[in-house]
């Protein structure tokens, strides 16, 4: 029986992954995921892990009410409420190929994140209301994404870790690559195949692949990089496709719900 065996959520995107025993779901994938992002202040680009590796170390914990509590190794902790619904605390920003304007979360947190990335940063936040749509071509016109890369959700099979752990030789962290949703009890890769499932009272679309990149070489523990490029490197010999070195694959949640990890997993296409 195929079961969810894990739950994460990244409040902050690129910053530390949150493991989540339960979770409710909105347009957005689930509630508080990549609602926040940071950006660079002259020019208003996201920065990732791919850029920042540091970022790894940044952890930021998400509360009901919508705001942030940032820490990092010494740089101690600060509370950033939930920036008010008003154009003039927007900040233009580019994620991608997308530019939007969204609140800024303001000057005190903007210090605090300066002094963690080492230059002039500023924290924003991306409510429904302006969240951006999908990628063109996949799924749904009214499909939404908060600061994710493309798409709400990312599951992976528990099994395709451990094929591609066995292949790289050692055992590899889950948090590399980031998922929301894990599931236990398939083959490996038997996810490549999924179309739709359901998780409880909520059904999923599976709609594209996930392309992995040079972030899944950073050790989500210590933030150092593989000397080896590993496991990318082996995805590259593998899982490689004109479009990119495949792993997990990028999900739409149709309708809200909730989750908790044990669940069973129904594949329904």
């Amino acid at each position: 029986m195929l079961r969810l065996s894990a739950l994460y959520r990244y409040p902050l995107k690129s910053g530390k992954g949150q493991p989540l025993q339960g979770i409710g779901l909105d347009k957005l994938g689930l509630d508080g995921d990549r609602r926040w992002m940071l950006v660079d202040e002259a020019s208003g680009r996201f920065l990732t892990q791919r850029a920042v590796a540091k970022m790894s170390q940044l952890s930021a914990l998400w509360n009901e009410a919508g705001g942030l509590t940032l820490s990092a190794p010494g740089h101690g902790a600060i509370e950033v409420p939930l920036p008010p619904f008003l154009e003039e605390q927007r900040r233009g920003v580019i994620i991608w190929r997308d530019t939007l304007r969204v609140p800024d979360a303001g000057d005190e947190a903007a210090a605090w994140v300066s002094a963690f990335i080492g230059s002039p940063t500023r924290l924003v936040h991306v409510p429904v209301e302006l969240a951006r749509t999908t990628a063109a071509g996949y799924g749904k016109d009214d499909d939404k994404v908060a600061f994710a890369d493309g798409f709400p959700l990312l599951l992976i099979g528990q099994a395709s870790l451990q094929d591609l752990s066995g292949r790289v030789g050692r055992p590899l962290e889950m948090l590399r690559f980031r998922p929301n949703l894990v599931v236990e009890g398939s083959e490996a890769f038997a996810e490549d195949g999924w179309k739709r499932i359901r998780i409880g009272d909520v059904e999923f679309r599976v709609v594209k692949p996930c392309s992995r990149c040079i972030m899944t070489t950073i050790d989500p523990q210590t933030g150092e990089r593989d000397p080896q490029r590993e496991p990318f490197a082996t995805l590259q010999q593998y899982r490689s496709t004109p479009d990119g070195a495949m792993f997990g694959q990028n999900l739409v949640n149709d309708g809200h719900g909730s989750l908790e990890v044990g669940m069973p997993v129904e594949v329904l296409e």
